[in-house]
């Protein structure tokens, strides 16, 4: 049994993607030859589609392009450029700086989610991923469910039972969508101005929510990055010495394909004396601390709790007074040090003026102040559930770590799951991942994590300064996002204002949103997008 599924063009769609597309049979590929807002916009529908990226360029956008003057290229042979100055700087002078100047669009499908946050890793680089809230993940991928299917856990005697206990659960999470549509629609009827398109992608979008914990983390997904040539060689240097057989084999499908574009900016990767030596001091101090923590605190869990956990475990307490003299100091000719002494002597009114004027009037989110926001951090410990983790992680102007995926902390059950009297058939799907990530535990540790669900408690850490505090809370917490990470997003916010004590940068963020979610939480996003939609239309 293969781990990746190859996708059959025809004749006459294999000649014109093998324009555009490095590769017609590999889970992995980047895309050439295009307008880089082409580019963007294939990317932009990942999200929100169950099509791969070529399927979706066939479908949805070759017949917009004029090709005709691309007959003669055939990217998936390589493009054959003038590199030498590439190689002279870069690799014979090892000036790093070059490899920022060039990028690559590269799509990565039929990752695992436990995959795809290891993707997703670096600052410098852009990702789209594929939504459980718009896939439906009871479509099959190869007349198969859509989930990664290591080859040493099939290679065991327990790859039987993996399969038939994955299939199982996917069996579960496919029998319940229709069911929660129909109590959605139970719950919120369309209105008379209701569109039936919107209405209906509200109401799937609020099913899949509701019912996304059951899946596990060995789901296949599609992400899609952007980034430069160092960025990449930086991620598959990680790649490489990461514990996950799945990664490393992911990374040397990237660096084929990624050679094919920037080869210069990744020559170093598999050299003995470079990258090879690099990916060995990452696995060697990984090694080190697991055995040291193991060491110091042997079979400790924390145990299961009955609650998400949102803790500020560090703050400055003259966060605030810091962050008045770096909004003023710009404005003047004195040292710091002088501004923060005048600041202190200051009134609370006064800082409040200064904190004031600084934010200026907010029309909306998008409004952020300066930089002077950055003078101030906190250092969250959270506890949510895995799907939560997933939307919050994907931040990247932030310091994230996080343990590894288990049952050991207990699940969420939606409450939607309970008032649609669906509670046993999640739960049955809970017992049968947690007995299957402690059958596998024991002979492939790093993989147990594939059998755990969405829906189980994962334990990570997140520090950021306040104005990146600013924009994600801002938009975690709106009415169309899901309750989970609302919820930790909405206790970020009050423990900002209640524990650290700075109500100024609290008040700042002022569209932070403490509602109850509606029932629909996205059916007036979906209505404001086909209007939208209509509005363009009309041009």
């Amino acid at each position: 049994m293969t781990v990746y599924i190859a996708e059959e063009f025809s004749a006459e769609e294999a000649d014109v993607l093998r324009r555009y597309f490095t590769n017609l049979d590999q889970p992995v590929f980047a895309l050439v030859n295009l307008p880089e807002v082409v580019k963007g916009a294939l990317f932009a529908r990942y999200s929100r589609t169950a099509l791969s990226l070529r399927r979706l360029f066939l479908k949805e956008f070759v017949g917009e392009l004029d090709i005709e003057g691309d007959q003669s290229i055939d990217a998936t042979i390589g493009l054959r450029r003038a590199e030498e100055l590439y190689d002279k700087v870069f690799f014979e002078y090892g000036d790093d700086s070059v490899a920022q100047l060039g990028g690559v669009h590269l799509a990565c499908e039929q990752a695992s989610n436990v995959l795809t946050k290891v993707l997703e890793w670096g600052r410098l680089m852009s990702y789209l991923e594929q939504s459980t809230r718009y896939i439906a993940y009871d479509q099959r991928l190869g007349g198969r469910y859509r989930y990664h299917r290591d080859p040493d856990i099939l290679s065991n005697a327990l790859g039987t039972r993996y399969v038939a206990d994955m299939d199982r659960m996917f069996d579960s999470y496919s029998d319940l969508i229709p069911q929660m549509q129909e109590f959605f629609r139970g719950v919120q009827p369309k209105q008379p101005g209701d569109s039936d398109f919107a209405y209906r992608t509200a109401i799937k979008a609020r099913a899949l929510d509701s019912i996304r914990g059951m899946l596990p983390a060995s789901s296949l997904s599609n992400v899609g990055i952007y980034g430069t040539g160092q960025a990449y060689e930086a991620l598959l240097l990680r790649m490489r010495a990461h514990p996950l057989p799945e990664a490393r084999a992911y990374a040397d499908l990237m660096l084929t394909e990624l050679r094919k574009v920037v080869p210069s900016f990744l020559k170093r990767v598999d050299l003995p004396d470079r990258g090879v030596r690099t990916s060995a001091y990452l696995g060697d101090a990984r090694d080190s601390m697991e055995a040291l923590a193991d060491q110091f605190f042997g079979d400790e869990t924390g145990g299961t709790v009955a609650d998400d956990v949102v803790e500020l475990v560090d703050f400055d307490p003259d966060g605030e007074i810091k962050m008045v003299a770096a909004m003023l100091y710009p404005h003047t000719s004195l040292s710091e040090a002088s501004i923060e002494a005048r600041v202190r002597r200051m009134t609370i009114d006064e800082r409040l003026d200064v904190i004031k004027a600084y934010v200026g009037t907010r029309a909306n989110r998008r409004h952020r102040p300066g930089r002077a926001f950055e003078r101030t951090d906190y250092r969250f410990d959270v506890l949510s559930d895995y799907g939560a983790f997933r939307d919050l992680q994907r931040h990247r102007m932030l310091t994230i770590d996080w343990q590894p995926l288990s049952p050991r902390h207990g699940y969420v059950r939606p409450s939607a799951v309970d008032a649609a009297g669906l509670t046993s058939e999640f739960d049955a799907v809970m017992n049968r991942s947690a007995e299957l990530h402690d059958a596998l535990h024991d002979d492939h540790p790093d993989q147990a994590s594939y059998a755990v669900s969405l829906a189980y408690r994962v334990r990570y850490s997140m520090q950021f300064n306040a104005r990146e505090a600013m924009h994600m809370l801002e938009l975690r917490t709106g009415p169309q996002g899901h309750e989970a990470y609302r919820r930790v997003c909405q206790r970020m916010h009050t423990a900002i204002r209640d524990v650290a004590g700075h109500s100024a940068v609290a008040e700042a963020m002022n569209f932070v949103d403490y509602s109850t979610e509606p029932t629909l939480g996205r059916l007036d996003a979906e209505l404001a997008a086909e209007a939208k939609r209509k509005g363009l239309g009309s041009i």
